[in-house]
């Protein structure tokens, strides 16, 4: 790696920082953006993005191995290594239990401030509820908040974090989470029968209990939404990352042949993203999949835009390796005419969040 982890500045949260809602709060109308969330350079316009219809992906047919046909296989790489997204469908999962999903996530950003602050982040804790961690003076700052939790391995789980209200919050999270597991494995053992890869490579990775983090997501309203961003252009370093969409407001967007596209809501999906690598501007953000598939699979860049009228919520599952694994370029992978372009790479994370946040490029880190 370029830099080793003890060089990596720790993470820091800027004291008095408020989170979106309350800067809101504060403003009592005005329409005045704080400095620090204006995108000086780069702000969307929404008015040129396309709707683009992003493969769907019927995970019932890939449930059973000896069903799968070659046909299915196909359109699955073809979704892997052109877009690396897709929307999955029949994953075990009713519209009504996605919806009660949803309404927790809108209940918990609906309370009122003293209640959330319960559960504030710490300093140097990725863990709990505020929003951007502060690197730099010069960072330029997402409009959202989120409270982050860690759900696997079971130790992981800081409690402290975990929101008493609503009263649901802990058991619909954790049968969330567990169905999400089953996605999971039977995603990561369908990308590598695409590439004809031995099925169990890539969740061997993840582990019999694969480290997942989820972040509940809350886009308020912004009467500027041609200077900020809800989330900055990036990819994210894990081997997948399941997205809950909004069922009713859009946001999300994804980079393609240098062009924006709006990714369309389908209420009873969920929108998988690959870890791979991607490039805005001069930025290289690589992911955990990228590294292992030794640039196969393709992965857009994606960002959030904020709507200037509606709030938008969305909860993201980050599944990644466990963190005592190196990550290196599969062998079956790499020959004469695709030689290995990436160095072992362990807690790749660990670097992650602050590469995106100053926009520097990760892929120093384990790129030959």
């Amino acid at each position: 790696m370029a830099e080793s982890s003890s060089t990596i500045a720790k993470p820091k949260i800027e004291l008095g920082s408020k989170t979106v809602q309350e800067l809101l709060l504060l403003a009592k109308g005005e329409q005045q953006v704080p400095e620090k969330y204006i995108h000086k350079v780069g702000a969307p316009d929404a008015s040129s993005v396309q709707l683009k219809n992003i493969p769907v992906i019927d995970l019932g047919l890939l449930l059973t191995p000896s069903s799968i046909t070659e046909q299915q296989l196909d359109n699955f790489r073809s979704a892997l290594t052109t877009w690396g997204c897709f929307q999955v469908i029949n994953h075990g999962m009713t519209p009504e239990f996605l919806d009660k999903v949803r309404e927790m996530t809108k209940q918990f950003f609906a309370l009122p401030v003293e209640e959330k602050q319960k559960y504030l982040r710490e300093v140097n804790d990725i863990q709990g509820y505020g929003n951007d961690t502060i690197f730099s003076e010069q960072q330029t700052l997402d409009w959202s908040d989120r409270l982050y939790l860690s759900v696997y391995p079971e130790e992981h789980r800081k409690l402290k974090f975990w929101p008493q209200n609503p009263k649901s919050f802990s058991e619909t999270l954790d049968q969330y989470t567990m169905k999400l597991q089953v996605v999971t494995k039977t995603v990561l053992e369908a990308m590598a029968r695409s590439l004809n890869l031995d099925v169990n490579c890539f969740r061997d990775l993840y582990g019999e209990h694969g480290k997942m983090d989820v972040r509940f997501n809350f886009y308020p309203p912004c009467s500027r939404p041609d200077v900020v961003l809800g989330v900055k252009p990036h990819a994210d370093a894990t081997l997948i990352t399941h997205v809950l969409q909004d069922k009713q407001v859009e946001g999300l967007q994804f980079l393609k042949d240098d062009q924006w596209f709006r990714a369309p809501i389908i209420p009873e999906a969920l929108l998988i993203n690959v870890g791979d690598q991607a490039e805005m501007l001069d930025c290289w953000f690589p992911c955990d999949t990228q590294i292992l598939s030794n640039g196969i699979l393709k992965s857009p860049v994606h960002r959030v835009v904020i709507n200037p009228d509606t709030e938008r919520i969305s909860l993201a599952a980050f599944c990644m390796p466990e963190s005592d694994k190196e990550i290196e370029p599969l062998e079956s992978l790499v020959d004469e005419s695709t030689p290995r372009l990436y160095n072992k790479v362990k807690n790749y994370d660990s670097i992650y969040f602050e590469y995106y946040q100053q926009g520097r490029r990760p892929i120093e880190a384990s790129k030959i």
